[in-house]
Order: structure tokens, then sequence, then C-alpha cells
């Protein structure tokens, strides 16, 4: 999928402000980009070359950025960091993670991604009259932002059952738990649940969560369980689907990227198109607001 630039709302006197105090890839870069193409400016700091390195608070970080830009996309390590930005703020504060609470626009573009590829199955994802869908989460769900933000996406949409697949002190924490009204079960070996499996949503062990790296060897001693080696493949369904908000590991082998199941490096794409539309959304709705 490609998009003319000359076709796209064009926005040259505004500026996005991308203040990452954690390290991205595709969140970053896919921000940069679809400001770019929707002919915008961008300012991108990192925690490194902000005063936030001299002690700085967040509040006085973001009071000051606001005089800059026009909107600003925030990472940070803290839970409700985006909220905290939010308070102070006379601009837009777009959440691009914060810490292992939400991940909205990974959400976003993860929800687009199970709508286009069911649809190529010739499955809608809204319609109550199809079967029931499994959507399995591995890996990390108790700092996973990314699934936490998706199931809450997915709660809109009928006739989904979740399984969840992580070692024993990485569980799906229990205020996402007691939320979900689908049905829910737990298994500690996706092996056990790869049959049933529609969507395979993998995510990796996040080493940067634990207090000591003790702790994160312990359970890495059984991550075996918890990868997608090409035995498992070759049980699961001709027709599921695999996803990862990546970076990856071990998790997922890279000869797994040749099987048309692979849709993670779809989601990078999706990616783009998401934030483009977002931001189109936001600037969209200033403007007309600035013309009334």
């Amino acid at each position: 999928m490609k998009y003319s630039t000359n076709r796209l709302p064009q926005y040259p006197d505004k500026t996005l402000i991308t203040m990452f105090y954690e390290p991205s890839t595709r969140t970053n870069c896919s921000f940069q980009a679809a400001a770019f193409k929707l002919g915008m400016n961008v300012i991108a700091l990192t925690e490194k070359a902000s005063s936030s390195e001299k002690g700085e608070s967040l509040e006085d970080t973001i009071q000051t950025l606001q005089y800059y830009g026009d909107a600003i996309v925030l990472r940070h390590p803290a839970k409700g960091s985006a909220h905290r930005a939010s308070y102070v703020s006379n601009v837009p504060i777009i959440n691009g993670g914060d810490g292992n609470g939400e991940h909205p626009t990974q959400a976003l573009l993860d929800i687009f991604t199970i709508y286009t590829e069911l649809r190529q199955k010739g499955i809608d994802l809204d319609t109550p009259e199809r079967e029931d869908i499994t959507i399995t989460f591995v890996g990390d769900l108790k700092n996973s932002r990314t699934v936490h933000s998706l199931i809450r996406l997915l709660l809109h949409f009928p006739k989904l059952r979740f399984v969840y697949v992580s070692p024993g002190k990485l569980e799906m924490p229990e205020e996402i738990v007691r939320m979900v009204h689908h049905e829910q079960n737990k298994s500690r070996s996706l092996n056990d649940v790869i049959k049933k499996t529609d969507i395979l949503y993998m995510t990796r062990i996040q080493k940067e969560r634990f207090e000591n790296a003790e702790e994160y060897d312990i359970i890495m001693e059984n991550a075996w369980l918890f990868r997608l080696s090409r035995d498992t493949m070759n049980r699961a369904k001709e027709n599921m689907i695999v996803m990862h908000p990546l970076p990856r590991l071990e998790e997922i082998p890279v000869e797994i990227d040749r099987d048309d199941r692979a849709a993670y490096f779809k989601q990078v794409e999706n990616g783009l198109y998401m934030r483009m539309a977002l931001l189109d959304s936001i600037l969209g709705q200033f403007l007309r607001e600035e013309r009334t």
C-alpha cells in the first residue's frame, strides 16, 4: 500500500515534537515519517539531549516544549506519565508508551492489522454471526503495554476468546483480567494452545523491567515454552495470523518471517499509515476550531 504525497493533507506551518525518554525504533521513526509525509516540521528529542539529564521534571519539560510545537509524542518509563503531561500542556499529548501501562497508537495499528488480515481471509471482526476467534497472547504479559492497550480495544468486538501464555511472575495484571468480559484461559506453554489459536500475539520478555538480572535469568531458563518454533508453526492453523509489536529477541526465529502467516512487518507498515491518520485527525480538528 502506497500513498501519493500530493493527495495528502499538508500542514507546513505545524510542528511535531517527539520526546522519548526510552529507546524506540518503530514508534519514534513512524511518527517522524508520518509528520514529514504530512508536510510538518519535526523536533526530535531524547532524554540524553534534554534538560531531564540535569534533573528537570517531566512537567517542566512539557510546559517548555508546548511553546515550540503543535503536538507532542511522549514516551516515558513511568506508568501514567502521558496523563501527567496532559495536565500541564496546552497542546495535544500523544502517548507513545508509558512504562508498563499503555501504548494506544500501537493498539490502533494492531487492530487495523487484525481487521485487514482477517478480511483477506473472508472474516469480518464486527460480525456477531461469525465463529469465535481465539487470540493468544504470549510472553511478558505483566509489562506489555501493547497487549494491555490492544485488549482494551478488543473488548468492543463480539465472540472473542483470550488465551494468556506467560511465566508465572509475568502474568496478565489482575486489573486487565477483571475488565474482560470475554472467555479467558491461561497456559504455561504455547505448544499446548497453538492448535486452537487464530491470532497469535507474541511479545518479548522485557529485561529492562526487572529489578535484578538474576530474576530475569531464572525466567529465561524456561523461555523455550514461550517461543514460536518451526515445529510449533507446523501444528498451527493454516490461516493463523502471527503478530508481534517488535523488537523481538529469540521468541520468533527469523525463518518464520517467510511464512505467509507472519504479519509483524505488516504491523510496522500499518503503523506509519495509522499515525498519519492520527496526526491528520488531531491537526484537522485544531484547524476547524481555529476557523470557528
